[in-house]
């Protein structure tokens, strides 16, 4: 187990104190910027290709929670394998702020890392092992995890 895996496991059960925030989020360079508002008591860690690669912590929401400030001219679509999955990425500095997930196209998948106003430590919140390098057997599961309605 590496320390990040420490960090996040160490708070996962903490449960009081969860409320609905507006959080502001954006690229390393800032040239993207998105405010999200949800109640983030739960994250997703992904173990598939492109999610180990890219160190990415998602958190659903609904589309209407999500604001695209300033950048979509800065984003770049990568798609791959199905295509139904849209990740994006800044084409300056090259971080994954968001995508559309192939586990729930219809929603957003914010990276919390990019979360300004958002700390691991701080909110305690339950991380969620996704197994997508086996994701057909481990999605039910996951969305069941989630519930319903992320």
């Amino acid at each position: 187990m590496d320390m990040s895996e420490t960090i996040l496991t160490k708070n996962t059960f903490k449960q009081s104190g969860f409320s609905r925030k507006k959080y502001r989020g954006s690229c390393h360079c800032g040239k993207v910027v998105f405010t999200v508002d949800a109640l983030i008591d739960k994250i997703v860690s992904c173990n598939c290709s492109i999610c180990s690669k890219k160190g990415a912590l998602h958190h659903r929401v609904n589309p209407s929670q999500f604001d695209l400030v300033s950048g979509e001219e800065d984003l770049v679509l990568y798609q791959f394998d199905t295509k139904e999955a849209k990740h994006y990425f800044c084409r300056n500095c090259g971080i994954h702020s968001f995508s559309y997930p192939r586990a729930a196209p219809d929603m957003v998948s914010i990276n919390v890392r990019c979360l300004e106003n958002f700390s691991l430590e701080r909110e305690g919140v339950q991380v969620i092992s996704f197994d997508g390098r086996n994701w057909e057997k481990s999605l039910a599961k996951l969305n069941e995890e989630l519930g319903s309605n992320k």
